[in-house]
């Protein structure tokens, strides 16, 4: 299945000579466009994603559309072309290592008429589903999963998926409350979703799909915590306009702490539906300076870089270039609230203790998350786990340490393709 699976690709990270001062341009948010394609997907009507992100994570998941039926014309690379069509199998998704196409596609699955087949990159099968399979399950729907409740699997459509009332424990993930209210507008009764477990993390991400989910019509309730109800209607063909990636913009506005510079994100909207004050407050207590203009999101370093005590669990997505910053700090950091981020694309928590303590760091892990206490920064082959953020965590590093080698830049084409390019752009212009 991981035919598309990049090549490893050997690379020393870059060290900056001077403050990084700069203007980056960034793809699209991977979190906007993957909710984008699955809403367009449903629609019923023709659907425009300007600026969308294209990259491995969002190629798969308009293979994965296509496979199943729809529409989906990529060709240009500002403006995708979105055409729902009757869903039906048999077909076959390829997830790569992207837990949105393994999480937001198995409910639209259920909609098609045929047998759809999800499998993806080795790691992939480690990565937790059990608690969106088990909700779909109750909902009526057939699946064939493996022992352990993940990928392999096989969705048996029906053509309709009931709905009504389901439970999930989304705190290993937001993505399966995502997955399931996404396609839920479709299902005959529509859904009200109860999680019950610990706290579900990553809010500002639900909050983004409620948001979407209403933008395309569809009536969404989340009055009570912890239970979402989407009515049973139809979504609405609309043109959809893709955010600059926050998440994505992390290491670049790091490097402006780490060097003593200012980097701003060019094209950033004045209201935003991904988490910009949670990133704000972080790096504020970092040190950096954060400000929002016409021109963008400008983050400016101080010549300070303080260790923090933060909980990450709303932006967890962020914590292995934080740990990073937290790395060159000076003083020691508390990084708490992410256990759920062991499921990421690699057990987060263990690789940023090992990589960490490689390039000098003293790291005590816990079972939600590190200390990080700098010493004497030191050179050392970073493995990067097949992890696009881990490479970012990396590159960091290395601006401020010689001798950072990743084993691995290629995995960031999950998420940013031109990344090893736009870096070393960035430092050659420190």
């Amino acid at each position: 299945m991981a035919d598309m699976a990049p090549e490893p690709r050997p690379w020393l990270a870059p060290s900056a000579s001077g403050p990084v001062t700069t203007t980056v341009r960034l793809p699209g948010s991977k979190s906007m466009t993957a909710r984008a394609l699955v809403l367009a997907a449903l629609a019923d009507g023709p659907s425009v994603i300007e600026a969308p992100l294209r990259a491995r994570d969002t190629a798969l998941m308009a293979a994965g559309l296509r496979a199943l039926g729809v529409g989906v014309d990529t060709s240009a690379d500002d403006r995708w072309l979105v055409e729902p069509g009757p869903l039906r199998g048999p077909a076959t998704v390829d997830v790569g290592l992207a837990g949105t196409i393994m999480r937001f596609l198995p409910p639209l699955a259920g909609l098609a008429e045929g047998t759809v087949a999800f499998d993806g990159d080795p790691h992939a099968r480690n990565r937790p589903l059990r608690p969106i399979i088990d909700a779909l399950r109750s909902l009526g729907v057939r699946i064939d999963a493996s022992a352990t409740g993940g990928l392999p699997l096989t969705v048996h459509g029906a053509g309709l998926v009931e709905g009504g009332e389901a439970v999930v424990d989304a705190s290993g993930s937001s993505q399966f409350v995502s997955g399931l209210l996404l396609s839920a507008a479709r299902f005959t009764k529509g859904l009200t979703l109860r999680h019950e477990g610990p706290p579900v993390p990553s809010a500002p991400h639900l909050r983004m799909t409620t948001h979407m989910l209403r933008a395309a019509g569809a009536v969404v309730d989340e009055s009570v915590p912890d239970v979402w109800t989407v009515e049973p209607g139809p979504l609405r063909g609309r043109t959809w306009t893709i955010e600059p990636d926050l998440s994505g913009a992390l290491p670049f506005f790091a490097a402006a702490m780490v060097t003593g510079g200012e980097v701003t994100l060019a094209g950033w909207p004045a209201e935003s539906w991904q988490p910009v004050e949670q990133l704000a407050a972080l790096l504020t207590g970092m040190g950096a300076e954060v400000t929002r203009t016409d021109d963008g999101l400008t983050v400016r370093g101080t010549g300070t870089l303080r260790g923090i005590t933060a909980d990450l669990s709303e932006v967890s997505e962020m914590t292995p270039v934080v740990s990073a910053l937290a790395a060159l700090a000076d003083g020691p950091s508390e990084l708490r609230g992410v256990e759920h981020i062991r499921g990421h694309e690699t057990d987060r928590i263990a690789a940023l203790a090992a990589e960490l303590g490689k390039v000098g760091a003293g790291v005590t892990e816990f079972p939600d998350g590190l200390r990080i206490v700098p010493g004497p920064p030191r050179g050392a082959a970073f493995e990067t786990y097949a992890d696009h953020r881990m490479a970012h965590a990396a590159a960091v590093i290395g601006l401020a340490v010689q001798g950072v080698h990743l084993t691995d830049v290629g995995c960031t084409s999950k998420t940013l393709p031109e990344f090893p390019e736009l870096w070393a752009g960035l430092v050659a212009r420190s």
